[in-house]
This record gives structure tokens, sequence and C-alpha cells, in this order.
């Protein structure tokens, strides 16, 4: 499954404010860690902040929290506020025998990979992503 830039972001995102609850983050520091524009970034932070996953906080010292809950919110959850999950509109090659068994193996391979990612959650990433550091200890540079 390939995933949009936004949602990316998004999950980057997510995932660096979840490590710390409490901390505030600004999203420049989160723009320049994972080298994308700030600009940009604001508009994913405002679709999570006006989904409540996320709170803005303004002034110095401001940024953003995490409010969600690591422990329910699913990879899938945070995907589909950003992917189209609507099926591919086929084309006149599906009515053929091929075209309908390819697009039936497609279609159950999409089904897996949103089960996957609905199993999946934030608590469960984090995890993941401490068992790599700890594999790892040197810093991963860009």
């Amino acid at each position: 499954m390939k995933l949009q830039q936004n949602t990316r972001l998004a999950l980057f995102s997510l995932l660096e404010f979840a490590a710390d609850p409490q901390r505030q983050i600004p999203a420049a520091e989160i723009a320049q860690k994972y080298d994308v524009s700030s600009h940009h970034l604001a508009k994913v932070l405002a679709e999570l902040s006006r989904v409540g996953m996320v709170q803005s906080v303004r002034g110095v010292g401001g940024g953003y929290r995490f409010t969600g809950n690591a422990r329910r919110l699913t990879l899938m959850d945070v995907i589909s506020r950003f992917e189209d999950m609507q099926p591919v509109e086929g084309n006149h090659a599906e009515v053929t025998p091929v075209g309908q068994a390819l697009n039936s193996v497609l279609s159950e391979i999409d089904a897996i990979a949103k089960a996957s990612m609905s199993s999946i959650t934030l608590e469960t990433m984090l995890r993941i992503v401490a068992r790599q550091q700890a594999a790892s200890p040197t810093p991963v540079s860009k």
C-alpha cells in the first residue's frame, strides 16, 4: 500500500506526539526532522487537530500535543482521514474472466491490508520503533 505524503506526515507526526504526550512539539521541529515544508505540515496538523487527535497550543513554548488514545487509535483511523479508501473503478477489461479474477485477488489484498492497518495501534507502532532503536543505537541521518 503506497501512502500519500499527507498520510505519511500525519503518521510521523502522531507517532512523535504520542511518544511523549505531555510535550508540546513545534510543527517546525517535525518539519525539519522529516525534511518537509512547515506550511505543508501545518495543513496536515490542522486536520489532525480538527478531528481531535492533536491539540494546538499557541504562544511561547507552543506547538502541538497528542490528545488521542494511543492504545485505541489505529493506523487505519489515520490513513482513512487522508486516503480515498473507495475501490478503484474498473474498466471494460474487468468483465473478462481474467479481469474478474485479477480484480478479485486485488480486492482481497486490499481487504487484508485494511484489516492489518486496523489492528495496529499507535502504541504498537511505538513499541516497534523502540525495538528498532534498541537494535540500532546509532542515529539514522538523512
